[in-house]
């Protein structure tokens, strides 16, 4: 019973780390229609820039803080760069995000080497139903419920978040009431950028992160974001904490070679069970 309470704890929080992931692709993609497969990189920058940063002697805190910031701001760089030009598709756009993603990679190890990296987190561990689970973990599901109910009340309390809404609802409405398409797609990059860097940022303490390590944030990201079909925010973090549960699991039991390719089985049956209906609705029409 305590080795399971472990299991489910420690796939709870790596989940919230993937439903950050993918809900920044969700924020992004609602706006833009713009898949972005750089999204990884911003948690893997993120997650560099803390471990320089505490380097110079930075407290916690305020250097997780700064990276979440820079990751950001990288957001809106490659949101200005994929989608700045006027008449570029969603498709071009997201060709461009996944050659600035490969790009980040040689940025990375010119800068930090191609060495896995981490840094302290929360330290200690608590007894949860007679299992012993590091406090971190409980600081990454902490932080990633309050971010997440913050940005739901952004986009649903605020006039900034509703004209983000009314951007992805109908660009040319918006543009006709005077919302600006190219600032709101641009702002939505950033915050998508930064729920990146946040899940770098929170994740890296308990796995250690290298230049690749994008390749399985972005692959657990997108497979929680696709539940919700790229749109539902909500449906991404069941998603996410699905995937960080069931990979736990069979990390636990079984094997941890086997985890990605549960990420790849998990967005398979959804396309599957998705195609499934559509057949089923077309038929009955």
């Amino acid at each position: 019973m305590g080795e399971l309470a472990q299991y489910l704890i420690t796939g709870v929080g790596v989940g919230c780390a993937y439903a950050l992931t993918g809900s920044g692709l969700v924020v992004i993609y609602r706006v833009t229609r713009v898949v972005n497969f750089a999204q990884g990189s911003f948690a893997v920058l993120a997650a560099l820039t803390v471990t320089t940063l505490l380097a110079t002697g930075l407290p916690h805190g305020l250097a997780e803080g700064l990276a979440v910031l820079v990751a950001g701001l990288i957001g809106l760089l490659v949101g200005l760069v994929a989608t700045g030009k006027p008449g570029t598709t969603p498709q071009a756009a997201l060709i461009v995000t996944l050659g600035l993603g490969i790009f980040a990679y040689a940025i990375e190890i010119l800068l930090w080497g191609d060495q896995p990296r981490s840094f302290a987190g929360l330290p200690g561990s608590v007894t949860v139903l007679g299992g012993r689970v590091q406090t971190h973990y409980l600081l990454i599901i902490g932080v990633t419920a309050v971010v997440l109910a913050a940005t739901a009340l952004l986009f649903a309390r605020t006039d900034l978040g509703k004209a983000l809404t009314a951007t992805a609802a109908d660009p040319y409405a918006a543009r006709v009431v005077g919302i600006s398409v190219l600032r709101m797609g641009l702002l939505a990059f950033a915050v998508g950028g930064a729920l990146g860097g946040l899940a770098g940022v929170l994740v890296t303490p308990v796995q250690q992160v290298s230049f690749d390590s994008d390749v399985a944030l972005v692959v657990n990201g997108f497979s929680a974001a696709i539940l919700g079909n790229l749109t539902r925010p909500g449906l991404t973090l069941v998603g996410g904490l699905l995937l960080g549960v069931v990979q736990a699991l069979v990390g636990g039991y079984l094997s941890t070679s086997y985890q990605t390719e549960v990420a790849l089985i998990f967005m398979l049956a959804v396309l599957i069970v998705r195609a499934g209906r559509r057949d089923v609705v077309e038929a009955a029409a």
